[in-house]
């Protein structure tokens, strides 16, 4: 390296520049930095040239459209000595080499943000980079803090450095940028400050390896204590343990290995540099190489006394075995080399977790893994007690889904239904099965449920011609259209009125039968008292509709009771609801939900609200057969009352569209074209001729 301080990477009086200031992460990220610490002087962004990034309580930024135009344009005090790489990771390469065109000189440090650079271009980085006599931190860096000075680079602190980072006596190196900051929270029970605060990334390739960090923290004359999160992967471990045996090392270190329990088993670790390939890079052999080092057992939090003779007698350090047990191992070597405390501890390090919910694992475990729950903290507290207090359905954080997706993925190698490989669902699994894996996230529980699913969207396929989503297919063959136009034109033709009722539906048996207390809708021994609901519903209805009718105001219709073409009897049924009761009855199978509507529209007769029956149409019957097999999951909260609401409509676009398409192909076989035009004489005009 060219510096031989931590320092000299960064200190106060260091000005900053910021590459793709303007992006979203990058900007959130620099005002943060400039109400902290005011150390950015200028950006700089494509196409961005002559923007600024205000900041509230801090210095603006000025954005410049290129880092040249940036050093020409500056005063000469104000041009940087240090930069931040933000730039997507096909733009990394560009802007390292006109960073170091135009810096050189003025330029000391580039800390490389981006993650998911190449292993080439990293390589090419730090060739250009030693060339130009500049350092180089990263790439997937979250940056450094330096607190005594109250300066950082990059996310280090988040959002509040100045409540993690107390400045103090041990400096902090880190794989992972984010334990960075949990473990200098942690330092505070033990009564540690912090120095410095490195993220030094995980990608395959570290340009500011463990080694070089190492060699200048030992010089660093605020720190007495340095704290390694390790994980696996890359052997800079071994190379920074043979390098400091060799040269007159003398802080003790104090080191957590993660990932060993990812070992043998299939799980990323989130780092792409995470990866185990031959000796000395496995999380197990990181482990014994420290332990070797140290000469000493790993920290038992149960034996104190011993760790601190062992600590006391080597003066190397020691390895603790779980993230927690960093403070009262802090403690014990502080303790046993004679470190004093740099303030009195902050807080007691304890778990508070904010929702406990570990169901029948918990009659399992022992009492003592068993977690109470703990105080949220406000505003937090405020927020959960709102998201929470709904009884059904689960509440979801909203997330950037741009690129990224639950319901589907592919590793280059194998497409997936939630994780579910789709060459195998092919091989072993029916369609309707397998919508309602990618609907759902899970296959249904009961096969007569997929079997009942099959006929509703069989049942959705058609109503003849006349229809309205049929008669959109005709329409865009007549007009002369492509197929995929037709698809078009029937989904345009579907809507609330038309197909969308079994959204109304839902909503409608989810507000009857939410706080029924029923987990089961296909245990009809267990049903709610199905009489009462709707007794109690209909005498309600009927004097709701009384007083509508006396002061003229509308009153909303009950969903999905009702059909243009089977209306004509006394007792109307719609035939494609009987071959699913049927089914129902043959079977011995039960669903509360159809029953719920069928003992309503006899209830509406019954109490005089209707003069006739009305059929329990096909879209109370989509509702019906969703609903039951969406029930379970929304008492589980699984899936969202949104989810749940927009089966039956997508159950029933999924079937017309199919028919839509049978309407195209046999129209634009054996129609003519323009045949679906009405003819003028057919048309009214309700104005009359103006000119």
């Amino acid at each position: 390296m060219n510096t031989n301080t931590l320092s000299g990477l960064l200190k106060k009086g260091d000005r900053v520049a910021v590459s793709n200031v303007t992006g979203r992460e990058s900007s959130k990220v620099s005002i943060i930095s400039q109400q902290y610490c005011s150390n950015i002087t200028a950006g700089w962004a494509l196409a961005k040239g002559g923007d600024v990034i205000n900041v509230h309580g801090g210095r603006d930024i000025p954005v410049f459209g290129q880092f040249e135009d940036l050093m020409k344009k500056l005063p000469e005090k104000e041009r940087p000595n240090k930069v931040i790489v933000y730039s997507p990771p096909e733009a990394v390469y560009g802007d390292v080499k006109e960073v170091i065109s135009s810096g050189e000189g003025t330029v000391e440090t580039i800390f490389v943000i981006t993650e998911h650079v190449s292993v080439e271009v990293t390589a090419k980085l730090k060739h250009l980079c030693d060339d130009a006599h500049m350092d180089i931190i990263g790439c997937n860096t979250l940056g450094m803090i330096n607190a005594h000075d109250k300066v950082r680079v990059g996310a280090v602190g988040g959002d509040a450095p100045a409540e993690s980072f107390i400045p103090g006596s041990a400096t902090i190196i880190s794989n992972s940028g984010n334990m960075v900051n949990t473990i200098a929270s942690y330092m505070q029970s033990a009564g540690l400050g912090i120095s410095f605060g490195i993220s030094t990334g995980k990608d395959p390739l570290i340009l500011t390896p463990l080694q070089e960090l190492l060699a200048l923290a030992n010089k660093d004359k605020h720190t007495r204590l340095i704290i390694l999160y390790v994980e696996p992967g890359g052997t800079y471990e071994r190379d920074a343990l043979e390098y400091i045996q060799k040269i007159k090392f003398t802080k003790p270190l104090l080191v957590y290995v993660a990932g060993a329990f990812a070992e043998g088993r299939n799980i990323s670790l989130g780092h792409a540099g995470a990866v185990v390939e031959g000796a000395c890079t496995s999380s197990t052999d990181k482990m014994r190489l420290f332990d070797a080092y140290f000469g000493v057992p790993a920290f038992d939090p149960k034996d104190e006394k011993a760790a601190r003779r062992n600590i006391a007698r080597k003066k190397l350090g020691i390895r603790v075995t779980t993230l927690h047990a960093l403070v009262p191992a802090a403690r014990l070597m502080m303790d046993a080399l004679g470190i004093s405390q740099d303030f009195a501890p902050v807080r007691p390090l304890a778990l508070n977790p904010w929702i406990v919910e570990l169901g029948q694992l918990a009659r399992k475990l022992p009492k003592e893994l068993v977690l109470q729950a703990g105080t949220i903290p406000s505003p937090y507290k405020e927020i959960f007690a709102q998201h929470l207090k709904g009884d059904l359905g689960r509440t979801v954080t909203r997330q950037s889904m741009r690129n990224a997706s639950h319901a589907s993925s592919n590793d280059g190698a194998t497409p997936r239904i939630y994780g579910h490989s789709l060459p195998n669902l092919m091989k072993r699994c029916s369609f309707s099965r397998a919508v309602l894996l990618s609907w759902l996230g899970v296959h249904p529980k009961h096969e007569f449920e997929a079997e009942l699913f099959e006929m509703c969207l069989t049942a959705s396929i058609t109503n003849g011609p006349g229809s309205i989503s049929a008669q959109g297919a005709k329409l865009s063959a007549s007009a002369g259209n492509e197929p995929n136009t037709a698809i078009m034109t029937t989904l345009g033709a579907i809507g609330i009125v038309h197909g969308g009722n079994g959204k109304a539906a839902a909503k409608f048996l989810i507000k009857m039968f939410r706080n029924t207390g029923m987990t089961d809708p296909y245990d009809q021994k267990k049903a709610p008292d199905l009489d009462k609901l709707v007794h109690d519903f209909v005498s309600d209805y009927k004097k709701r509709k009384a007083a509508a009718k006396e002061t003229g105001l509308g009153l909303e219709k009950i969903p999905c009771l009702g059909h243009p073409v089977f209306n004509k009897d006394q007792v109307n049924y719609d035939p494609r609801e009987r071959v699913v009761s049927q089914y129902l009855d043959e079977h011995k199978l039960y669903n509360v939900f159809i029953d719920f509507y069928h003992r309503l529209t006899r209830e509406l007769t019954k109490q005089g609200v209707t003069g006739k029956s009305h059929a329990v149409n096909i879209d109370a019957v989509l509702t019906g057969v969703c609903l039951g097999i969406a029930w379970p999951m929304l008492v589980d909260r699984q899936i969202t009352m949104e989810r749940a609401y927009d089966l039956p409509f997508l159950t029933f676009v999924l079937g017309r569209v199919a028919g839509g398409a049978a309407e195209y192909l046999d129209h634009r076989e054996s129609g003519t074209d323009m045949d679906m035009r009405t003819p003028n004489s057919d048309c009214r005009m309700l104005t009359r001729p103006r000119d």
